[in-house]
């Protein structure tokens, strides 16, 4: 060190720190602003990044929202559907039972009816054959001798035996 002190020159010294400092200078104006320039606008690039991507995660949360929002609208419609389509089922098939009814109960009648006019039909027709054959027996029983009782009797056995019922 003592050797350094004895070599020492004020002029190189002088020159040294006058070139340090035109060094500093050049290298402030034309090295360290463009450097300073370029990392404050990287530093400005990554901020804008960041809260680009810090939008673009609410903006997903509220695309997430907003599907879920529809995800449930829907699942509430299609039971809202569902339901109708069960309702409207309910509804096809108890008017198609009473449809039935009603009409089973109309076959009923009508048969009860037709039963009933041919039950009739076949009384008077059962009437009227009686009656003919009333009035045959009495026809025959007039024409025969009406002071024998006995004859009468056996002549009245004999025609109801000889008569044919339909």
């Amino acid at each position: 060190m003592e050797k350094l002190i004895n070599d020492f020159s004020f002029g190189l010294f002088f020159w040294t720190a006058l070139l340090f400092i035109l060094l500093i200078l050049l290298l402030n104006k034309f090295a360290w602003k463009p450097i300073l320039n370029a990392v404050n606008d990287r530093e400005k690039s990554i901020e804008d990044a960041l809260n680009q991507a810090k939008k673009a995660r609410e903006e997903m949360a509220l695309l997430k929202a907003e599907n879920e929002k529809i995800l449930i609208e829907a699942k509430i419609e299609r039971d809202a559907i569902l339901k109708e389509a069960r309702e409207a089922k309910e509804s096809i098939i108890a008017q198609a039972k009473e449809t039935a009814q009603v009409e089973a109960d109309r076959l009923v009648e009508n048969a009860k009816s037709a039963i009933q006019n041919e039950k009739m039909a076949a009384m008077t027709d059962l009437k009227n054959q009686v009656a003919q054959l009333s009035i045959e027996v009495a026809e025959k029983v007039l024409t025969k001798e009406l002071s024998n009782k006995s004859a009468q009797e056996e002549l009245a056995k004999e025609i109801i035996n000889e008569a044919k019922f339909n």
